[in-house]
């Protein structure tokens, strides 16, 4: 078996649109710098996502100095983004309100109307962009994993989540074998994981509870529980039946269909591809 090491890093500047790959990525305790730090949102605050809009895959965000983001996507004007400015964590923020993520709530600060015109004109429906401002104190990690007051970005549940090509290419053959081979082979981006990791067998990732991705250390704090987004074409924003279909007969624990581990760093550093992967515990 060859030594485990890092081969991709991915990025997602705005939640649910396009990543980026990046050659290096900075690691902050509530998750890789610049990664969902804008989130989309209805009228009425609930968070929007590819589950609800598919076609948010369509658009891209390159990350720009300060914070801020340019938005593309094919056929629309680009439109840059700046992100508000740092502000008194004792002061009171007229502009900051909450919104709604699962069950829980997020103060958030708004983008400004221009962004918000640009994402209702692409999704044909009213929305708004906002952005987490202080990632440091703004949400903290569902207490059930957390540790001295850590936190999270706007990712859905933990700061990061890792996958290994093994894993895929053992889905893929089982997605092969199955109802729906027409569907296969998927792409890691279906899963949109922050860091993958070459040369292990497949779902080795399951047995980790601890480990050191180059100078970073991570706790594995749980498998993750994959919804509708895994089945949407990243490229054209269109829906399949896989994974899901493959993932419910042969990766599920109770409700939950599982690919991929959830991280929480124990520390901060710069990782890289080709970075030495190290099991702990």
């Amino acid at each position: 078996m060859v030594n485990p090491e890092l081969s991709a890093l991915h990025v997602y500047p705005v939640k649910s649109i396009a990543g980026l790959t990046p050659g290096a990525a900075v690691v902050e305790r509530w998750g890789l710098a610049g990664d969902r730090r804008w989130m989309v949102v209805e009228p009425s605050g609930r968070y929007v996502t590819q589950r609800q809009q598919p076609r948010l895959a369509l658009a891209s965000a390159e990350l720009l100095p300060g914070g801020g983001v340019r938005l593309s996507a094919e056929g629309r004007e680009p439109l840059r983004v700046t992100a508000p400015g740092p502000r008194d964590p004792s002061a009171p923020s007229p502009a900051a309100f909450p919104v709604m993520m699962a069950r829980t709530e997020v103060e958030v600060v708004p983008a400004g109307a221009e962004a918000d015109a640009w994402f209702s004109d692409f999704l044909g429906t009213e929305a708004r962009l906002v952005h987490l401002d202080d990632p440091a104190r703004r949400r903290p990690l569902t207490p059930e994993y957390a540790r001295d007051g850590e936190t999270v970005s706007l990712a859905d549940e933990f700061p990061l989540l890792l996958t290994t090509t093994a894993s895929l290419h053992a889905l893929n053959s089982l997605i092969a074998q199955g109802d729906h081979p027409d569907e296969g082979p998927l792409p890691m981006n279906r899963f949109r994981p922050n860091v993958v990791i070459d040369g292990t067998a497949p779902w080795a990732e399951d047995d980790w509870r601890r480990i050191r991705i180059g100078e970073v250390v991570f706790r594995v704090c749980k498998p993750c529980s994959r919804c509708v987004i895994t089945t949407t074409d990243q490229s054209t924003g269109e829906r399949g039946k896989e994974p899901l279909r493959t993932l419910a007969r042969h990766r599920r624990v109770g409700d939950a269909l599982l690919f991929g581990q959830n991280l929480v760093p124990e520390g901060t550093g710069t990782l890289r591809p080709g970075d030495p992967v190290e099991i702990l515990e």
